[in-house]
């Protein structure tokens, strides 16, 4: 029974394995294609077997729709109060602040001016890594101040929006943000200034009741969620059930709630057309 012997003393069960460093491959939800980081990075975080966009955050957005340092931000440190003393789980103070370490960001959306493809143009970035890229006073002063930059320098006005909705933690004064940066929003639209608006996956809430869907052109990366209220949410209150792919940017697109429905690989090549033929 010499067969079942091993030949090579060397192979053994307590062999070392060749170990896989860890944060190297990310897993599709999609699709569960094993992608290597860098591979994934050059494809700007889609997945290339099934075209699965990835939720990035506003650094990411940055570094693709950019020309090569030209992005200069804006009010980085502008950080939230604690008007209502709020407390659930814990602290809202504490929580700001344990996001901020953990985010590297002062509050879910990053605002500045920067050109692409040699446009000027102001900038706003929501990131869901910041408490959901929730709505709040912060994010609603950085936003109108970006709105005002673009008024002022007479310059179009683009903003990313990825948002769970208005900041509960801060009650009326996070959906006063809703009529603060419409007004401006209006203004803008009064001086002949082009805004585009990107939603990207998710995009809900008063956000989407906002500024996300006041574009002159209306944008969504494919298969993003966009809405007011959540499927779930709207399917218990009317009691029945929703059409496949409800909320999704290609059933919105359908149903004219959005323009145009963009990879993300062309994104920064549609920005700059679209403003080249709406700002002469």
């Amino acid at each position: 029974m010499g067969w079942f012997k091993r030949s090579k003393q060397n192979i053994s069960p307590d062999s070392q394995k060749r170990e896989i460093p860890d944060g190297q491959w990310v897993k599709c939800p999609e699709c569960d294609e094993i992608i290597h980081v860098k591979q994934h990075e050059l494809n700007l975080w889609v997945c290339h077997k099934c075209d699965y966009h990835f939720r990035i955050g506003s650094d990411a957005y940055i570094s693709f729709l950019f020309d090569d340092g030209s992005f200069k931000e804006y009010d980085k440190k502008m950080k939230s109060g604690d008007p209502l003393e709020f407390t659930d789980t814990k602290k809202y103070k504490d929580r700001i602040n344990e996001t901020i370490k953990k985010s590297g960001m002062y509050d879910a959306v990053r605002t500045g001016i920067g050109k692409i493809n040699d446009v000027k143009v102001s900038f706003g970035c929501m990131d869901f890594k910041f408490i959901g890229g929730s709505m709040g006073s912060v994010v609603g002063e950085k936003l109108a101040r970006a709105i005002d930059r673009a008024y002022e320098q007479k310059i179009p006005m683009v903003i990313i929006s990825q948002s769970g909705g208005a900041r509960m933690m801060e009650g009326a004064l996070s959906l006063m943000q809703m009529a603060k940066t419409s007004s401006r929003l209006a203004r803008l639209a009064d001086a002949n200034l082009p805004y585009i608006s990107i939603m990207t996956d998710p995009t809900t809430g008063g956000t989407t009741a906002s500024y996300a869907m006041l574009g002159d052109i209306n944008i969504a990366e494919p298969k993003a969620l966009i809405g007011f209220a959540g499927p779930r949410v709207i399917k218990e209150t009317i009691g029945k059930d929703l059409p496949q792919g409800f909320q999704r940017s290609e059933f919105l697109l359908e149903k004219g709630f959005v323009d145009l429905v963009v990879h993300r690989k062309e994104l920064r090549h549609k920005i700059s057309q679209l403003i080249k033929y709406m700002h002469q």
